[in-house]
């Protein structure tokens, strides 16, 4: 990869924009929701699990029918219209709050509909970037709509948990809200560039065919497997964080909103680290240290059962940050570069559908087992997945990439 960094042109520019507009909104409300669970409605570790699965249920729900719809309509109208469902999501949380009608379903029902904004935004963007910007430009686009993300991550929980712990959970839904019509603005004044427009066949060919390129990719497959198994470990670990870091850590509200930025403070580090990462590395290495970091994350995890510490705890929520965020750019480029424009949609969808599909799996995951067998076993559980995707993605094709593959390429 060159040194030296292509031009975005504006209309991505745009795009970024309002990812870290959309990222910020969606950032702050998922960590207040368990804040306001725990705190205001008595929520349990299995009720937060349950709140974390109605939160990313969509991933798994809508994936694929969004993916197919950016494949065939305008790829800017529907963040445009899935994000302006996430402000009125918000604004109905604050007015129940306001009003002290709030109860844990409401709250899981409004979670469902605000995370239609984010699944749009996972199929969309990444089918938008390649024709907004030239191909030897992948990597800083991708490096630059994961850096928005990240600073995002890291200030999205921690203004959240203070929000929630200094003037009230009102406060955060309202921040919340604001900050996906401001993205709502920014995507409505985006130019997308008109495209051919393939004819149309029934629902489940177009997705058989996505399916069909992913599977048999030798680059892509083992890519989606790894992304499964990190975002089951993940979800296993985040939907009993909250009621673990508060009843067995001993943090307040605003010190596990703290906690929680260290992964976002993670993802900007490693996201600043990522041009000369890629110079210094081969691309297939470059792959592997995201996976490698969340297996130490996990790992730091677990050694809180013998240390309850503030501190291994916010160092293991960096750790799942500093290392994923480089695995984000690359698996991103990585797709974009051996996907044919007219998949593009469905390729995305296919892979947010399996690796934010698997998160619900991992949040009912860790709400079943807290419920049997408590909040640290929830902990060696995730600790599992994360070495099953670790092992995964160091035996594969991609590990073993010298550079970002031509369209059609092997692993070389």
């Amino acid at each position: 990869m060159n040194a030296s960094q292509p031009i975005l042109p504006s209309a991505f520019q745009r795009l970024a924009w309002s990812n870290l507009a959309a990222q910020s909104a969606e950032q702050i409300s998922l960590a207040a929701a368990p804040l306001v669970a725990v705190f205001a409605l008595g929520a349990t570790a299995r009720d937060t699990g349950l709140l974390q699965t109605a939160q990313t249920l969509p991933f798994l729900l809508l994936s694929i029918p969004l993916g197919i719809w950016a494949d065939r309509r305008s790829r800017r109208n529907l963040m445009t219209v899935a994000e302006a469902v996430r402000v009125l999501a918000m604004v109905a949380v604050l007015l129940l709050i306001s009003m002290h009608a709030l109860s844990l379903p409401l709250l899981a029902m409004l979670g469902f509909l605000g995370a239609t904004g984010t699944v749009a935004y996972s199929v969309a963007a990444p089918a938008l970037v390649p024709s907004l910007v030239p191909r030897e430009a992948f990597a800083a686009a991708n490096g630059r709509i994961e850096l928005a993300r990240s600073v995002a991550y890291s200030a999205g929980p921690a203004v959240g948990g203070l929000l929630v712990g200094w003037i009230g959970a009102g406060w955060a839904y309202g921040c919340a809200a604001a900050l996906s019509a401001l993205a709502v603005a920014l995507l409505a004044g985006l130019r997308e560039p008109a495209r051919t427009q393939a004819a149309q066949r029934h629902f489940m060919l177009e997705l058989r065919d996505g399916a069909s390129f992913v599977l048999r990719d030798p680059l892509l497959r083992p890519m989606l497997a790894t992304a499964v198994f990190f975002n089951i470990g993940f979800f296993t670990l985040q939907s009993m964080y909250v009621p673990y870091a508060v009843h067995r850590l001993a943090l307040s509200a605003s010190a596990v909103g703290v906690t929680l930025g260290a992964y976002g403070v993670g993802m900007v580090c490693g996201a600043l680290s990522a041009s000369a990462v890629a110079r210094r590395l081969t691309f297939g290495r470059m792959l592997t240290i995201g996976p490698a970091c969340g297996l130490l994350a996990s790992l730091v995890m677990v050694a809180t059962i013998a240390v309850p510490s503030f501190w291994l705890a916010a160092l293991s929520f960096f750790l799942l940050g500093v290392g994923p965020i480089l695995w984000t750019v690359g698996s991103t480029t990585l797709r974009q570069a051996v996907t044919p424009e007219r998949m593009m949609g469905r390729v995305s969808a296919i892979n947010s559908t399996a690796t934010y599909g698997a998160r619900p799996l991992g949040a009912l995951l860790g709400a079943a087992i807290s419920a049997h067998w408590g909040m640290e076993a929830c902990l060696v559980a995730a600790a599992v997945a994360f070495l099953l995707q670790a092992l995964i993605i160091v035996r594969s094709a991609a590990a073993r990439l010298s550079r970002i593959p031509e369209q059609g390429a092997a692993a070389c």
